[in-house]
């Protein structure tokens, strides 16, 4: 290969080394970057976190359970565990650094006998919670432009144009479409992309977070803010500790996709160090910046029943409703608020294209291996080195989930529910192996948790059990077919399926991560 001797070419790095030893030859380029090493993987897991995406799409549900002591506290809670959760996966990261992350990890850590199993597992509770992220962010932004168009044209008290759900679906396929055009271009442009999403996520959040209790005219009390407890949610639910953890699912959704930073590794220079790099650092920034933003949002909350109410201008989007209300009573127009809403949507966006390019490279591997039906097909890379087909089959199947929208929301939430919890478990299995089957062989890699690994590996552990239980509690008193929540039926259905094709089929043939290396 030409190029001036200047240039910072190695021939191997670490990363190329360590795959080339677990078995599998370089196909995907190596351009998370030679410059940015560390920025460019963090960057991809930090944009799918998107602290503006998860905290504003789902701010009402912390509003509504709990108010701003759940946001205030509920955020350090969830992001304390977390932490615990990518601490233990950046350690096994920096061990094996492949595209694969969570099912290569699994095949790894259980063993011979348990590999094929716990491989097959992992990996389709990963790549369906994945696809269930991607479609729940862009079903997001598709229904936040909505609320942009409704309040720009008057808002629902003013005559504003509110589109049917045949509407909002097809915005989110018009999304899908421009982010997988995007994910088909080369990895060093999507680096780029991915860095300037996580600057404009970044600056994002410290605009937002002054701009709007400056502008607003009603500010908050410190008192309220850090005291108040909003018991008042019109949903029969009394105890204060049960409506606290309900109020968790913001937080803990919001921090969720930083294996992006895993399945990115097979891109990145000195994956073994700069994968884990990437996973800690992404899930500590955005527990910062996420409080900032919770915290200067709450300041402009005055009137929790007003923000929540279907009538007022923004149909019941509290942080839409805030931003409106902000400028309108300042400035006596709310365009202003609507500017706001704009830079929360460009976040968004982010987020989504984001998650496809995950969802490519996890996808990639997965049919590497064999495990996905018609697997030839989508382990194809293009002349520019990009797995093309998973690509534009991310897409498809995360706008396919969201089609659910057109029957029930109920159901559509029920499927975005694995977006969270599915993501969890899959998350949760690497690590169980970790601290049980493999407590004596794991072999570190350059980042180590040392003689900590079992204690924050069961803590991790503890954590992931513990929100599966809690995310599959009612949230509505009477319970009826449209207050059922339909998380367990969700998450057990999916170990339904993929067990049953285990039993069935896979078993026979799947023997989990195949080399491709010819000797």
């Amino acid at each position: 290969m030409g190029g001036d001797s200047g240039d910072y070419q190695p021939a191997m790095d670490s990363g190329q080394v360590r795959l080339k030893e677990l078995g599998y030859k370089q196909e995907l380029k190596r351009d998370l970057s030679y410059i940015l090493r560390v920025f460019s993987n963090f960057a991809i897991s930090f944009s799918i976190i998107s602290v503006l995406t998860g905290i504003t799409t789902t701010y009402n549900t912390g509003l509504r359970f709990g108010g701003t002591v759940t946001l205030v506290y509920g955020w350090f809670v969830a992001g304390s565990f977390t932490m615990c959760v990518g601490l233990s996966m950046a350690e096994i990261c920096s061990s094996y650094p492949t595209s694969g992350g969570l099912y290569y990890w699994s095949a790894m850590l259980a063993g011979p006998r348990w590999a094929p199993l716990a491989s097959w597992m992992t990996g389709w509770f990963n790549i369906v919670g994945q696809w269930a992220v991607t479609a729940s962010v862009d079903f997001s932004l598709a229904q936040l432009i909505q609320v942009i168009v409704l309040l720009s044209t008057g808002g629902r008290n003013g005559g504003g144009y509110e589109g049917s759900d045949y509407v909002v679906i097809g915005i989110h396929g018009g999304i899908l479409f421009i982010h997988a055009l995007l994910n088909s271009l080369p990895i060093s442009v999507l680096s780029f992309i991915g860095q300037l999403a996580a600057l404009w996520n970044l600056l994002g959040v410290l605009v937002l977070m002054i701009l709007i209790p400056l502008v607003s005219t009603e500010r908050a009390t410190t008192k309220f803010v850090f005291t108040n407890f909003n018991t008042d949610n019109d949903l029969g639910i009394t105890s204060y500790a049960y409506i606290f953890v309900l109020g968790l699912l913001m937080s803990q959704y919001t921090i969720t996709g930083y294996d992006a930073s895993a399945h990115m590794t097979e891109e990145t220079v000195d994956a073994d160090k700069n994968g884990p790099r990437g996973i800690i650092s992404a899930i500590g920034i955005s527990i910062i910046f996420g409080w900032g933003y919770i915290l200067g949002i709450s300041y402009a909350v005055t009137d929790i029943p007003s923000l929540l109410s279907e009538t007022n201008n923004s149909g019941g989007y509290a942080i839409a409703e805030i931003f409106y209300l902000a400028f309108k009573n300042r400035f006596g127009s709310g365009t202003g608020g609507i500017v706001c809403l704009g830079i929360v949507a460009v976040a968004v966006f982010f987020c989504g294209m984001s998650s496809v390019t995950s969802n490519s490279r996890m996808a990639y591997a997965f049919s590497r291996d064999g495990a996905m039906p018609l697997s030839p097909l989508w382990h194809k890379v293009n002349s520019r080195e990009v797995p093309i087909n998973a690509v534009w089959l991310s897409a498809l199947i995360s706008f396919c989930m969201a089609l659910t929208s057109l029957g029930s929301i109920v159901a559509f939430q029920a499927m975005v529910s694995i977006a969270t919890i599915g993501l969890y478990i899959a998350y949760a299995i690497p690590i169980i192996l970790r601290v049980t089957l493999a407590r004596n062989t794991f072999v570190p890699g350059p980042f180590s948790l040392g003689r900590y690994g079992m204690l924050v590996g069961w803590v991790a552990v503890v954590w992931v059990a513990t929100i599966s239980v809690l995310f599959s509690l009612p949230v509505a008193y009477p319970i009826t077919a449209e207050t059922l929540n339909y998380t367990p039926v969700a998450v057990a259905g999916l170990v339904a399926i993929t067990l049953s094709y285990w039993l069935l089929s896979a078993r026979h043939w799947f023997t989990g991560p195949v080399s491709n290396i010819v000797s």
